[in-house]
């Protein structure tokens, strides 16, 4: 897998291309600004593209927009944006494009360089990866009374939860101490709750994490 790397800050942009290489990537470019980064798959065309939110120019969202900007031109590359804190609303932007092949994580997980280079598969062979972190943010946040997703017992979020983090069924029941088939029953479970029938042309799996990140 052919990866370009965006990162303004040198030495997370080495030791991420250092971690990626060790794992069998190939490293095709490393970028410092957000122009970079677009000129660099441009001219690269990799699998993957992994980069900062923020970054150069403006030093706000510009890594965000210039993998928006990449996924709409090259949408079967995989997008994995990295950030310092949790917000979802860059979630949000990352799932309405394009659901598969898309992570975000912060930057405190590339420490963890097995379950790191775990999640970057993931979202290579087509997966959909979202930090805990964020996870745990929304599950605290208030919700109107109305909300669907007052309606699920504490298992089913924590469930969700897991799918929201890119999880398989066996992962989950793994974490949770349950059987897959309990995992199953679960995850229908969810379905019928948020109101996502089957669909030839929807993932309700993809479905079910907007849903919740949207609300």
């Amino acid at each position: 897998m052919r990866v370009v790397i965006g990162e303004d800050e040198a030495l997370l942009r080495e030791g991420l291309s250092l971690v990626l290489e060790r794992a069998g990537f190939e490293v095709a470019a490393l970028a410092g600004d957000a122009d970079a980064l677009v000129r660099a798959v441009e001219e690269e065309r990799p699998d993957l593209v992994v980069t900062d939110i923020r970054m150069p120019p403006t030093g706000t969202d510009d890594g965000l927009r210039a993998a928006l900007a990449i996924r709409a031109r090259l949408p079967e590359t995989a997008v994995l944006v990295l950030s310092q804190h949790a917000q979802r609303r860059y979630a949000t932007d990352l799932l309405a494009q394009r659901s598969a092949g898309v992570g975000y994580l912060l930057k405190q997980r590339i420490v963890e360089v097995d379950a790191f280079c775990d999640d970057v598969r993931r979202i290579c062979a087509g997966g959909t990866v979202l930090d805990p972190d964020l996870i745990s943010t929304l599950l605290g946040r208030a919700r109107p009374d109305d909300d669907p997703l007052h309606g699920l017992t504490a298992r089913q979020r924590d469930v969700l939860a897991l799918m929201a983090e890119g999880r398989s069924n066996a992962a989950i029941a793994d974490r949770l101490v349950i059987t897959e088939k309990a995992v199953v029953k679960h995850v229908s479970n969810v379905y019928e709750q948020l109101d996502l029938p089957p669909d030839a042309e929807d993932h309700r799996r993809v479905l079910a994490v907007v849903r919740y990140l949207a609300q």
